[in-house]
């Protein structure tokens, strides 16, 4: 073999391996801790191919503590987040964050942090997995689309039984709110249970069902909001 198909082979099996690894990280994760105060705390992370939230609440009461995410890239060992945006320290909005990972097929470990992540899932059975940004509403029959590039956005992560939403404005780098906790889809209705809702402590616990159908793509979800208000969301994947 002379030495060009050699070096071609090298980049290949070396960018497929990057491959391998960037795919394993994809789905949700989970860490229970301590914290300083003696809170019982559980730290839940959702991955989907290019998007992340990673997001902390009390273990037993469900009491939001804090939400951040954004882009994320594996390079090796090294994870690079842009951070889009963090309910605790808004000046990190718009910045890059690297450092390094040690990840198996079921642990997940940031290099320097004691807190090791446990895989809760691998994206399956996920008939929704991925980040989707809110594009549209539906009201009287008439649909009012949503501008996704504004700064404005409402994006909703699910990797294969977990889901978080969240609000929130690049530019102004406000966080508006978020909720989140397991979900399924089962034969055209999407269930929601409520795990953390920044917003009120009063919903943590609560089962919500919707109608769900992909239409040209597009998540189509109809029902009744948190509030017990009708609603006919469109949601789009972001690229």
């Amino acid at each position: 073999m002379n030495l060009m198909k050699r070096i071609v082979l090298i980049l290949f099996f070396f960018i497929f391996s990057i491959g391998l690894h960037a795919q394993s990280i994809v789905g949700a994760w989970e860490s229970y801790y301590t914290s300083k105060d003696g809170e019982n705390l559980r730290s839940v992370v959702i991955f989907s191919e290019k998007y992340q939230v990673a997001t902390t609440y009390h273990a037993t009461t469900g009491e939001f503590k804090n939400t951040n995410g954004g882009t994320w890239s594996l390079s090796g060992d090294t994870m690079t987040e842009k951070i889009e945006f963090d309910s605790q320290n808004p000046d990190r909005v718009g910045t890059e964050v690297t450092f390094a990972v040690v990840a198996t097929e079921t642990t997940l470990s940031i290099v320097g942090n004691e807190n090791q992540f446990k895989r809760i899932d691998n994206g399956q059975p996920g008939k929704l997995k991925g980040a989707w940004l809110m594009s549209g509403r539906i009201r009287n029959g008439e649909t009012q689309n949503r501008d996704m590039e504004s700064p404005r956005k409402t994006m909703k992560i699910l990797s294969g039984t977990r889901f978080q939403w969240i609000a929130y404005n690049t530019d102004t780098k406000e966080f508006m709110g978020t909720g989140g906790g397991t979900y399924t889809t089962i034969d055209g209705t999407y269930t929601e249970n409520i795990e953390f809702f920044s917003r009120d402590n009063s919903r943590i616990g609560a089962a919500l069902q919707f109608n769900y159908e992909i239409v040209d793509g597009n998540w189509h979800h109809s029902g009744l909001s948190s509030k017990g208000d009708p609603i006919h969301e469109i949601w789009s994947l972001r690229k």
